[in-house]
């Protein structure tokens, strides 16, 4: 597994049933993520995306197979052990945003803090942050329903980068938005790529896939293409990474 690489999958197989009624959302399905790609996964419904994508997201275990993610095989650990990779190395964004009614906006975008024990003043005060790079400052204390659905989403999107995860996986993220809110939520996703992070996300418009740098086509639990248009060293890299990788150029000079 080389440094850039943040998912590795070998084999990976999810079947449901047993005997007459087996069948099979994914099977001996491999795949390598590097760092920084920005993966768009299509494919007719039933092709096994989102199962895919819980897998990597650790929301679903496979029935068997490898996971690697940074070197580590998670593909057995244990529930908790899960949760607080989850916490601090992915965020989602979800088709129906996935917001709680009851609870503010800045509330809302705080969640996913509770679970990396960070105190409730310095949860709010880095939801807030969130929100603002977003301009959504002044709604911090609306309601989910005082919202619109663009705005909405770009709440989501705030939830999913509040804790920096690396990776970000979108399921779907535009498919409740009329053409101009999917325009804006597609330009901060392109802007938190830019960035150096991860981004796997399904969708079933083409019309995305210029936010892509690798599109991939799945059939029936499997690769039916895989097009990548940046080539790996063109990728964009988190700062940390850059700051290390001039550091070790900075000792090889001397």
């Amino acid at each position: 597994m080389s440094e850039n690489t943040v998912i590795e999958l070998k084999g990976l197989t999810k079947r449901y049933g047993y005997g007459d009624t087996e069948s099979f959302a994914l099977k001996d399905f491999d795949l390598t993520i590097k760092r920084g790609e920005f993966i768009m996964i299509m494919g007719p419904s039933g092709c096994g995306k989102t199962t895919l994508l819980n897998i990597i997201g650790l929301l679903d275990r496979p029935t068997s197979g490898d996971y690697q993610l940074n070197g580590e095989d998670v593909s057995g650990i244990s529930a908790a052990r899960q949760a607080r990779l989850r916490a601090k190395k992915i965020g989602f964004i979800f088709q129906n945003f996935n917001l709680i009614d009851d609870l503010s906006v800045i509330e809302n975008v705080a969640l996913p803090l509770v679970y990396v024990n960070q105190p409730k003043t310095v949860r709010l005060k880095n939801a807030s942050e969130a929100l603002k790079r977003f301009h959504l400052g002044e709604r911090e204390y609306y309601m989910p329903s005082q919202l619109s659905g663009g705005q909405q989403q770009r709440v989501a999107i705030a939830r999913a980068i509040v804790s920096d995860p690396e990776i970000i996986l979108a399921d779907e993220p535009t498919g409740n938005l009329d053409s101009r809110s999917s325009s804006i939520v597609m330009e901060e996703l392109k802007a938190i790529h830019e960035e150096g992070n991860t981004i796997i996300m399904v969708t079933h418009n083409p019309a995305l896939t210029n936010y892509a740098t690798r599109v991939i086509n799945m059939l029936d639990g499997h690769i039916d293409t895989d097009i990548k248009t940046v080539a790996d060293r063109n990728l964009p890299q988190p700062i940390a990474v850059k700051i290390k990788k001039k550091k070790r150029g900075a000792r090889r000079k001397k």
